[in-house]
């Protein structure tokens, strides 16, 4: 095998998981949300200023809302890795015959020949005996770690993003147009995410998009309905 090849990386898409889910979770939030409250607002029969008053601090506290949920989230789970990394060090300190073993186990079940299986953990434990552990007995890797800042500001970022799309709407619109205007584009938006979104990880961005804009709808909607009967009452 030749140099290049062997210095060959490919390019996955897995190693876009991390920030596409908060991204697109985030998108997809900025615009139901803040298009649900604009429309429920409305449908209370609310000034037009009390309805941008509404959907900006539906953006800050949306965005804010976002990075704190996905730093605490994800936190969680780096918190985890690390307490995996630390009893796993403990335990290769402890016992490496026993973990040697434990890896030797791991290519047998993989398909590999006793011997082989015995010869390539040798081989890893003496080239990376925590690394071989981490990877092939917990399923830890780098592409796919836990990152909160990098998650927390793709969220809060993104759902910005997208609460500002049927906010401005309601900024350029006014009156009785308002509900059909921001709930129309709302969903547009929201197709145009999901397929996108879908198309990024390879799938159908048919099935992307509906997905995405029957929830939203399904929102709107029962936010609007909300509005109307409190407005009614009040």
């Amino acid at each position: 095998m030749g140099r290049e090849a062997m210095l060959h990386r490919e390019r996955h898409r897995t190693a876009r998981i991390g920030w596409l889910r908060a991204a697109v979770m985030g998108a997809n939030d900025g615009i139901v949300s803040t298009a649900s409250l604009i429309v429920g607002v409305a449908a209370a029969h609310a000034t037009s200023h009390d309805i941008l008053v509404a959907g900006v601090a539906g953006l800050i506290a949306g965005a804010m809302s976002m990075a704190a949920g996905e730093y605490v989230s994800v936190s969680s789970q780096a918190d985890t890795e690390q307490a995996d990394l630390a009893r796993e060090r403990k335990e290769l300190a402890a016992d490496p015959s026993a973990e040697l073993a434990e890896l030797t186990a791991i290519y047998f079940r993989r398909g590999l020949d006793p011997s082989l299986a015995k010869q390539v953990a040798e081989q890893l434990t003496v080239h990376d005996a925590l690394g071989s552990h981490v990877r092939d007995e917990l399923g830890f890797s780098d592409t796919l770690s836990a990152r909160p800042v990098q998650a927390a500001l793709a969220s809060a970022g993104t759902f910005a993003v997208g609460a500002a799309m049927p906010l401005l709407m309601a900024v350029i619109v006014s009156g009785t147009y308002v509900i059909p205007v921001v709930a129309g584009t709302s969903l547009l938006f929201l197709a145009l995410l999901g397929g996108c979104a879908a198309l990024v990880g390879s799938a159908s961005a048919t099935r992307g998009a509906l997905r995405v804009t029957v929830w939203g709808a399904l929102a709107m909607a029962l936010t609007a309905g909300g509005g109307a009967l409190f407005g009614s009452v009040v």
